[in-house]
């Protein structure tokens, strides 16, 4: 019997709305013609998202011609397979699919390959990336020789091995890993469940192809017409180029250039709007580009729409995801403290910081800020406050399942058991997880709340596989990241995200497609790494221009459409951004059919124009309010900028210091300035018997510990001290020679400066001084400073300006110093060795700051505001910058 071979065109009678009715009639009128039963008749459809209309279509058929009657068997391949049986469970060693667990027994596929030994004892990320191709590619062969006939797999097999031993030339490693992944997929015993399609006899084959060629459904329909079965062929495929040749498109094509990122999104949100206002529900939202969709989506929802997505989140980017991520790197030895605040402050880690009391990780969290503390390693638990001590005690007691001794190799199932131990036990967080948003689905890829089946894939791995720590957290995300999660949705659905082959030949009211542009609709998906284009053609796997004439015949349907909405930025930063080829060839079709150039997309989005608010220079009002004590940096900010003043002093504002950062100047003159106390301190009590050389570097090596520096952290500034030591040791030697010597370091002072006055007695004056020197009867306070000496000199070019070292004077006399007072910076990191610069007659300085700072402290007592001065280098770095709105001052203000 001959078989038939239809194609629908494009024109008005086969638009996306119209095309299920045709296909009705057109297979009914076939099987009438043949004189087939269409009970026994199968029809297959490219997309499981297909069945409903072309089942819907069929009863409205029947019931129009009011002939009530049987319908054919409308299935996908996968579909129809699933109904006639289960797939054949996936036995120890055999692909299961799962990448995950794939990997882990590619691993033991590779323990009996020396050249795979060699290259992980050599370069183990190497081997890691090897492994993760290796199970591309063994997937790739397997879903390959699915798609045939099954007298002809094993053919295809010998084909791939002929290929895959003809590659000579470079890419040894490859071709060896493509054979293993070969063996692999041709050593598994098990037939697809799509074999059991091949023995089916239904009165006839029915094939709808839409979207290119479907290499299954054609072996499929080979096997049949060798049978003598009646075969009908149908396709809806459009050739991009001469799509216009039936006539003009069904429905109406449209473009919008946006101007950048956000215009785009904004534009594809209302063209959303309006064809959903026009009453074109449901409308197809493509998911061509990610990113992009991700804030298309955020605009809509603002609307509340009722919002579905077909493409679903990687299940790695829910929140329960995050948090058990957040748990497992907290984990790893090499963990920092703001691995640990971040797990801490996850829901999962929720009942601890209940149970340490209100305001326990706020504590903790600012107190290791305070103290510099980076590394767990680092923390001194004795100077934690009561709530976060308990915090920290029973943080650690929660993890000690996956922290414990021994746990450095343990099987994946063993793993899973301390896991589950530490979520279901200790942290009493399955009800919560299962109560969030794709939590039952994370608890499931996960296997905390179900087994595998004995004897499969799955079990093997998870009772043989050897991890540490490390591993079975690259395990655990991996198998987040390949899981996916479709959120559920209530209500009917308004717009429809999904990708460009599944908006194929739906009823959609109108498609938009976001980033119509070179660089997102045009790209394919490479194939696997390990195999050449060229060579996944020979082997009959498909190919990039496979790829590409697949997209261009999805891109064509979209045409069937009764509104097609594309949209497109003109440039990508600073980079011109061209219409993707499918656009242009679709321009090109047009102009050849003489329908002229696409309509402009209408925006109809409504524009507001904001007023102009200028603001005026910034002032504060502190109503009186004043200080319990001042500091140096204190006194400083009010004589810089009293609006900075107001911030730092009075409202006390901070910027929070990074937990994680590397070790900058700040660090190192933190630590030089502790290695000389510490030194002098130990050099004057004499408490070992060692020379100042050994002294200096025992206290660098204490201060380093104390700080929780690693040397690996300060390796940076090794080479410094190294050079400083040697300078230091010189200069000291010659100052004490000169009748100079050290008397007191790190000295804390705090003095009530004016008692007499009766708004401003009860105000403290506090600081403390690095170092004070006796050199005779004056005593010389010492700055210790990292600096450039240029920078200290013009500092005290004009010494009533200097505050710092006028304050320490201030110290000293408000606490009935009576000796001399003399005072410098002692620039410790100058290129040129240690250098002294003096501030002249600091004691008149004193005198000075503290006459002018009562004045300014009686007037703020008076209600004085603070300005904003907006001025110098003060300003410039200023963290109070967003609090007085610097940068949003009009020009006379400025």
């Amino acid at each position: 019997m001959e078989h038939s071979i239809h194609h629908f065109p494009l024109d008005a009678a086969h638009g996306s709305a119209q095309f299920w009715s045709q296909l009705a009639t057109r297979v009914s009128a076939w099987l009438h013609e043949q004189g087939l039963s269409a009970r026994d008749a199968v029809l297959l459809l490219p997309f499981a998202q297909h069945l409903a209309p072309a089942r819907r279509a069929w009863i409205a058929q029947a019931h129009t011609q009011g002939r009530p009657g049987w319908q054919p068997r409308i299935e996908t391949t996968h579909s129809l397979a699933s109904a006639l049986g289960p797939s054949a469970l996936p036995q120890a060693q055999q692909i299961s699919f799962d990448a995950a667990i794939d990997a882990l027994a590619a691993r033991q596929l590779l323990q009996g390959q020396s050249w795979a030994q060699a290259l992980q004892r050599s370069d183990p990320r190497a081997y890691e990336l090897a492994v993760q191709r290796l199970v591309e590619c063994a997937h790739a062969f397997a879903r390959a020789a699915a798609l045939r006939a099954p007298q002809e797999r094993a053919e295809f097999w010998t084909q791939g091995r002929e290929a895959l031993q003809l590659q000579a030339g470079p890419g040894g490693l490859e071709r060896a890993l493509a054979l293993v992944a070969l063996e692999w997929a041709a050593a598994d015993p098990r037939s697809p469940a799509t074999d059991a399609l091949f023995a089916l006899r239904p009165s006839a084959w029915i094939h709808l192809q839409c979207g290119g060629p479907d290499r299954l459904a054609e072996a499929l329909l080979r096997s049949a017409e060798a049978a003598g079965q009646p075969v009908l062929r149908l396709s809806v495929d459009l050739d991009l180029d001469q799509a216009f040749d039936a006539g003009p498109p069904p429905g109406r094509v449209e473009q919008a250039l946006g101007r950048d990122f956000e215009d785009l999104a904004q534009c594809s949100a209302a063209a959303v709007l309006g064809h959903l206002n026009a009453g074109r529900a449901p409308v197809a939202l493509i998911a061509q580009d990610r990113v992009l969709l991700r804030r298309v989506r955020a605009l809509l929802e603002r609307q509340g729409l009722v919002i579905a997505d077909e493409t679903g989140w990687t299940l790695a980017t829910t929140a329960p995801a995050a948090q058990l991520m957040a748990l497992l790197r907290a984990c790893r030895r090499e963990a920092s403290l703001d691995d640990w605040l971040a797990w801490l402050k996850t829901d999962l880690a929720a009942p601890l910081a209940e149970r340490a009391g209100s305001g326990a990780l706020t504590a903790l969290e600012a107190r290791c800020r305070a103290r510099g503390w980076s590394r767990p390693q680092a923390l001194k638990f004795e100077k934690l406050p009561p709530g976060a001590a308990r915090l920290w005690t029973l943080a650690q007691e929660a993890m000690a399942p996956l922290l414990q001794p021994g746990s450095a190799s343990l099987s994946l199932a063993q793993w899973l058991e301390r896991l589950g131990e530490l979520l279901l036990q200790r942290l009493q967080a399955q009800a919560r997880l299962e109560a969030q948003p794709a939590g039952p689905e994370l608890l499931d890829a996960l296997w905390l709340r179900r087994q595998p089946w004995p004897d499969s894939a799955h079990e093997a791995v998870l009772q043989r596989s050897q991890l540490d720590l490390a591993d079975f957290t690259a395990w655990a995300d991996a198998t987040l990241e390949a899981a996916q999660y479709v959120p559920k949705t209530e209500g009917q659905v308004e717009v429809m995200i999904t990708p460009l082959a599944r908006a194929m030949l739906r009823p959609f009211g109108a498609i938009v497609l976001p980033g119509a542009d070179a660089g997102t609709l045009g790209p394919v998906p490479a194939g696997p790494a390990l195999l050449s284009d060229a060579l996944v053609q020979r082997l009959g796997l498909e190919s990039l221009e496979d790829k590409r004439h697949a997209l261009a015949w999805q891109f064509a349907q979209a045409l069937r459409a009764p509104v097609l909405t594309l949209l497109r930025c003109h440039q990508r930063g600073a980079e011109p951004l061209a219409p993707s080829p499918l656009l242009e060839r679709l321009l090109l079709a047009r102009q050849a059919a003489g329908l002229g150039p696409l309509p402009a997309w209408v925006d109809t989005r409504e524009r507001e124009v904001l007023p102009a608010a200028p603001r005026g220079r910034s002032a504060a009002e502190a109503d009186g309010r004043l200080p319990a004590a001042l500091s140096a940096s204190a006194v400083d900010a009010l004589r810089r900028c009293p609006y900075q003043f107001f911030g730092r002093v009075l409202l006390g504002l901070r910027e929070q210091d990074e937990l994680e950062k590397e070790a900058d100047k700040r660090d190192y003159g933190t630590w030089l300035h502790a290695v000389l106390h510490q030194f002098h301190q130990e050099r004057l009590a004499a408490v070992e018997p060692l020379d100042d050389g050994e002294r200096l570097q025992q206290a660098a090596q204490a201060q380093m510990r104390a700080l929780g520096l690693s040397p690996a952290e300060f390796l940076p500034f090794s080479a410094s001290f190294a050079r400083f030591a040697p300078r230091y040791l010189a200069w000291l030697a010659e100052q004490e020679a000169a009748g100079r010597h050290y008397q007191a370091g790190e000295l804390d002072r705090e003095v009530h400066p004016w008692p007499e006055d009766e708004r401003l007695s009860g105000l403290r004056l506090r600081g403390r001084i690095d170092r004070v020197d006796l050199a005779g009867d004056t005593r010389l306070l010492v700055d210790y400073k990292t600096g450039s000496v240029a920078g200290l000199k013009a500092k005290v070019a004009q010494p009533l300006e200097d505050t710092q070292l006028a304050v320490y004077a201030a110290l000293m006399q408000g606490a009935g110093e009576s000796a001399a007072l003399a005072a410098q910076y002692l620039a410790l990191d100058d290129a040129k060795g240690l250098a002294a610069v003096e501030h002249p007659e600091v004691d008149r300085s004193a005198a000075v700051l503290l006459a002018g700072l009562r004045e300014d402290l009686r007037a703020l007592a008076d209600g004085a505001a603070l300005p904003a001065l907006g001025e110098g280098l003060a300003c410039a770095y200023c963290e109070m910058r967003g609090l007085c709105r610097r940068d949003d001052w009009d020009e006379v203000a400025l």
